[in-house]
């Protein structure tokens, strides 16, 4: 089945390359212009823009998917479906109708609609997640759904690791759908309408640990922010500790001091502490907690600031 796939992030990229590896590998390829990222400002082209160059698919940069010259595109691909995945670009009318359009998106709908459902169901502290595949209608990820499969969290992943996992099942639930519908056997059914969450973007104030809050929800956005966005203590000086690899340990000092545990750092929380197993210092790369301490010693008190 000839069909188009539409996407920006990591994880459209490595379900891009689940679908490009089976029978319906996409005629073509769209996603976002390049962006300036990172400290030089470079010009960098999205993830799902670099898988297409390395699978060597046809790809169409644009900033906006509903603009007429995409249509064309999509017809002359002969494409049957189109398939969006973690876009950031709202299809609208008419294209919403020209073709049909399915939807992957991780997370177990109608549970954690939205822009970050990995980082928000880690975050909540989700025992299960998961991926599913609907018809993509005008709503927010409120399409019917199609195929499903759920994945339990690990109690110590990471996004990294997560998203990893939910991509290749988001890759294997994409091409089973695409089975079923290119041999007519492919049906939807309504979400629920109990149980909605959304997914909000992750804003720059939730990258900052808060040592005023509970050492286990404060481990689980430092998990839910590596390795993409980052987590990090402000220190009693103003500088930024990026903090990765959290433990949490029922007592410690108080909270906002530092102390060495061993091979890791504690920082007291109002509630238990955070053993932090790698950090990374202002201009400096990730090192681990026992060279950080070598070299430094206990960080400045952390700033307390009770949310």
């Amino acid at each position: 089945m000839r069909t188009v796939y539409a996407g920006t992030s990591d994880f459209a990229a490595a379900v891009l390359r689940g679908l490009a590896s089976g029978p319906h590998r996409p005629a073509l390829v769209i996603a976002p212009p390049d962006r300036r990222s990172g400290r030089g400002r470079r010009l960098s082209p999205p993830p799902a823009a670099v898988a297409a160059g390395e699978l060597e698919i046809e790809l169409l940069q644009t900033e906006d998917v509903n603009a007429a010259v995409v249509a064309e595109r999509i017809a002359a691909a002969g494409a049957e479906v189109a398939v969006v995945c973690a876009f950031g670009q709202l299809v609208k009318e008419p294209l919403l109708s020209a073709i049909e359009w399915l939807n992957v998106h991780p997370s177990l709908l109608p549970r954690w609609r939205g822009a970050a459902p990995i980082e928000r169901a880690i975050m909540a502290g989700d025992e299960r997640t998961g991926v599913c595949v609907m018809r993509l209608t005008a709503g927010l990820d409120s399409g019917p759904l199609a195929l499903c499969d759920e994945l339990a969290i690990g109690p110590s992943e990471d996004y990294g690791a997560l998203s990893e996992r939910l991509a290749a099942a988001g890759g294997r639930l994409l091409g089973a759908a695409l089975d079923r519908r290119a041999g007519g056997e492919l049906g939807f059914s309504e979400q629920s309408g109990g149980g909605i969450t959304y997914a909000e973007k992750i804003g720059a104030a939730e990258r900052q640990v808060d040592p005023g809050g509970e050492a286990a929800a404060e481990a689980r956005r430092i998990r839910a922010l590596t390795p993409h966005v980052g987590a990090f203590a402000v220190l009693a000086d103003g500088s930024r500790l990026g903090l990765r690899e959290p433990t949490v340990a029922a007592a410690g000092p108080d909270a906002g001091v530092w102390e060495p545990d061993g091979e890791a750092l504690l920082l007291g929380c109002r509630e238990g502490a955070l053993r932090i197993g790698s950090v990374q210092p202002p201009g400096r790369r990730w090192m681990t907690a026992a060279d950080y301490l070598r070299g430094h010693g206990p960080p400045s008190a952390a700033a307390v600031s009770p949310r």
